[in-house]
């Protein structure tokens, strides 16, 4: 079976400084970012993710990059087709 490839990530160190009373990160030109808009998560490990915002309402980055992958092959497994089992919903009327 054939497997989609996902790019390589880049990683770069970038510098952390004061702009008024926040900290700004200086991002690479070279991590290209289009708008003027970001949006930033911190997960509970404390990682740090940068996304353009702009990509965060389109799916065209997606889009894109179903475009270049490597299409996955015909090799599915069989799946057995389970009859549904009835559920008795106890709903207020």
């Amino acid at each position: 079976m054939e497997v989609a490839m996902f790019p390589i990530s880049k990683e770069r160190r970038a510098k952390i400084f004061m702009n008024g009373r926040s900290r700004a990160v200086r991002i690479p030109s070279d991590f290209d970012l289009s708008g003027d808009e970001v949006v930033i998560r911190q997960e509970a490990d404390g990682v740090i993710t940068i996304q353009s915002a702009r990509q965060k309402r389109s799916p065209g980055g997606l889009i894109e990059w179903l475009r270049q992958a490597e299409p996955l092959g015909q090799d599915f497994p069989e799946i057995d087709d389970q009859p549904l089992q009835e559920i008795d919903l106890d709903l207020p009327e």
